[in-house]
């Protein structure tokens, strides 16, 4: 079943770029026809697209072997190419601050806006740090967004460094995770930039994205986090647990360009693992059809 569900969806969502350049592509000189191909460069080409087939051959069916290995339904679903124009991000209505658009702070959003059928699994916090969990989501290929507290990560910073060699983002959910609209405004700083000198450090970079604790925040909040350099504050749409999914709207279910939050949580908090959220996280996902993107790719 695997195996089937997987060539299935290989062949529906190959690339998509278009072949040739179309009627109105111009050759070197406007007008003037390509010099004819030799054998040397047919050769070539036939060599080129046989490699190129015997690789996504490989991917395939080490993606079908991964995915039965960590105990998956299905086989997850490959993200198509990020849009070559990014969307527009805006703050959703609601959960504006006066004057945010005036003072040009964050956009607080739950969703990006896209046609195509992904969504975006972001964890906070950092408290767990299981092994497995790195194995799989590399092996599965499954992209993430991770947004980390100083107070749970100072114990292990060198995990969080391998998982961003792996292509992580590690992004701020402040120092010490408190409620910050109780704070003020220099207090709520100190939170935020001075966990954007800790992923400096540790890191190598001070991130762009900053989620508030719990999802709170305030005037103070926005403006603090755009002088410390953040420029999204992306909230979420869903989260999910071990054991559980919890929604944001009405209709209990998954929209395209959907934000999901979990956490980095093991036994000690949940009946279960982190590969256990994962593996509810991605069977719901593929059964309704719908791939795992980065995030970052449309920002």
């Amino acid at each position: 079943m695997l195996a089937l569900t997987a060539i299935g969806s290989g062949c529906v969502q190959g690339g998509g770029a278009e072949r040739g350049g179309g009627a109105g592509s111009p050759g070197p000189e406007s007008g003037a026809a390509a010099p004819p191909a030799g054998p040397a460069d047919a050769a070539d080409a036939a060599d080129a697209r046989r490699e190129q087939a015997s690789r996504l051959r490989a991917e395939r069916t080490a993606r079908i072997a991964a995915a039965w290995r960590w105990g998956l339904k299905k086989v997850p679903l490959t993200a198509p190419a990020p849009p070559a124009q990014k969307p527009r991000i805006t703050t959703r209505d609601g959960f504006e601050v006066d004057d945010h658009e005036e003072l040009g702070l964050p956009p607080v959003f739950t969703r990006i806006p896209t046609r195509q059928k992904v969504v975006f699994l972001t964890i906070d916090d950092g408290a767990e740090k299981d092994p497995a969990f790195l194995r799989m989501m590399s092996e599965l290929k499954v992209p993430y967004t991770a947004f980390l507290s100083d107070y749970v990560i100072d114990d292990d910073y060198a995990y969080f460094r391998e998982m961003q060699k792996r292509g992580v983002t590690l992004n701020n959910h402040t120092l010490n995770h408190p409620y910050l609209p109780g704070l003020s405004y220099r207090k709520q700083r100190h939170e935020i930039c001075g966990m954007q000198e800790v992923l400096r450090e540790k890191y190598g970079k001070r991130p762009a994205l900053f989620r508030p604790p719990f999802g709170n925040y305030n005037r103070d909040t926005l403006i603090a986090a755009k002088s410390c350099g953040v420029t999204y504050a992306p909230l979420w749409a869903e989260e999910v647990f071990v054991d559980r999914w919890e929604y944001r709207e009405w209709d209990r279910d998954l929209h395209p360009g959907d934000i999901v939050l979990s956490h980095f949580r093991g036994k000690g908090h949940w009946k279960g693992t982190m590969p256990d959220m994962i593996r509810r996280f991605l069977n719901k996902v593929t059964e309704k059809g719908y791939a795992v993107a980065r995030l970052e790719d449309y920002l």
